[in-house]
């Protein structure tokens, strides 16, 4: 058999099957990185599920962070079964610990990623929320665009300055966002942002490509702010048009990540 025919059935590296998956599948897939410091860690994704939502998309939280609830003993058997479905628009899977088990030789756990998304087909956005470690595994040499989180507090700020460098040396992730969780008045928010897109720039030869400001104490009802209404029409693609309002119900997340 010619060699360039085998070669065509055997990935060129272990990003070769995300790198399929991320071209091929209909599902978007966003790695956001758990941040420990923050106060609103869960009403920050619950925010991201209602921009995606006003786009008509389904979305899936992987909660796979440190404060997840323990995964199901049926996630071994069939992980269709760990999916709560907590509105018509929002899914939840808890899932700490459950990427490793899906690790392979080269330690990539991508393999996760496909499983998760076989289990959900109906879904057309994936937020894997899990820690910086776990992200790199995960999304190692892929084209995702990790988000980071944190609020206007310097042990918040630190740590997400630290997990992008740890995706940009570990994973080879050299685009990230940013979404700063902090009233409207503060001062430091923008300050914020372009002291962590310089540090990219000058020590990591990373990019900050975008970044939000969220307010947590807004009302889950009220529409998302501009910013984070542009991003996830980014991250749907220039086909996503938004829905009727109302077709969202607030606070989907709020018994499980509270």
């Amino acid at each position: 058999m010619h060699d360039d025919y085998q070669d065509s059935f055997y990935p060129q590296d272990q990003a070769h099957g995300l790198r399929q998956l991320f071209a091929h599948a209909r599902v978007r897939m966003v790695p956001v990185v758990a941040n420990p410091h923050m106060a609103f860690g869960g009403v920050m994704l619950e925010r991201l599920c209602t921009a995606f939502a006003e786009l008509g998309a389904h979305v899936m939280v992987i909660d796979a962070s440190e404060r997840a609830p323990a995964t199901s003993e049926l996630s071994v058997m069939d992980l269709s079964e760990c999916i709560e479905t907590l509105s018509p628009q929002v899914s939840y899977m808890a899932a700490r610990g459950l990427p490793l088990r899906y690790v392979d030789s080269t330690g990539s756990t991508a393999a996760f990623l496909q499983a998760a998304s076989d289990a959900a087909p109906h879904v057309d956005v994936i937020l894997v929320h899990a820690t910086e470690s776990d992200l790199c595994r995960l999304f190692m040499r892929s084209e995702a665009r990790p988000l980071l989180l944190a609020d206007d507090r310097p042990a918040s700020v630190t740590h997400a300055y630290a997990a992008m460098k740890l995706l940009t040396q570990r994973a080879q992730l050299m685009v990230h966002d940013l979404l700063l969780c902090a009233a409207p008045t503060s001062p430091r928010v923008e300050r914020i942002a372009t002291q962590i897109a310089t540090c990219a720039d000058n020590f990591l030869g990373a990019v900050l490509r975008d970044w939000l400001h969220v307010d947590p104490a807004s009302d889950a009802r009220e529409a998302p702010a501009p910013a984070l209404r542009r991003w996830a029409r980014e991250v749907m693609g220039p086909a996503a048009a938004p829905h009727a309002a109302g077709s969202y119900r607030a606070n989907p997340l709020q018994h499980v990540l509270n």
